[in-house]
């Protein structure tokens, strides 16, 4: 068991984005999982994205945002929403309400902390 508190979470910042790392290779060595949490500004965008041998689910948990999909596709997501990509999913998210959109990103395997492959 590991009991962690937000003290052992990594925490990285890009232009607009925040992530915590909340269960990761640096703190609970799963070989299943990782789970962080995104927090993108109001008129902030996490560009497209793939991750090529892991899924990722995600539950918003506060404001609204775009998602942004394969092919220039976009879908409204909003708080209480979950969305789930399977490996190679194009993916990223566009905040286009007034306060932070918030989400837990669920991602197995277990991915670490490096930029994900521009799609």
């Amino acid at each position: 068991m590991e009991f962690l508190t937000s003290d052992e979470f990594k925490r990285q910042s890009l232009p607009g984005v925040r992530l915590e790392q909340i269960i990761a290779a640096h703190n609970a060595p799963s070989a299943r999982l990782s789970i962080t949490r995104i927090t993108v500004e109001p008129g902030c965008v996490q560009a497209r994205h793939r991750h090529a041998a892991a899924e990722q689910t995600w539950l918003a948990l506060g404001g609204a945002g775009r998602l942004l999909l394969a092919d220039g596709a976009t879908k409204p997501i909003r708080a209480g929403d979950a969305v789930r990509f399977a490996d190679g999913d194009v993916h990223g998210i566009e905040n286009t309400g007034g306060v932070p959109f918030v989400y837990l990103s669920i991602t197995a395997p277990p991915i670490d902390s490096s930029p994900p492959t521009p799609a």
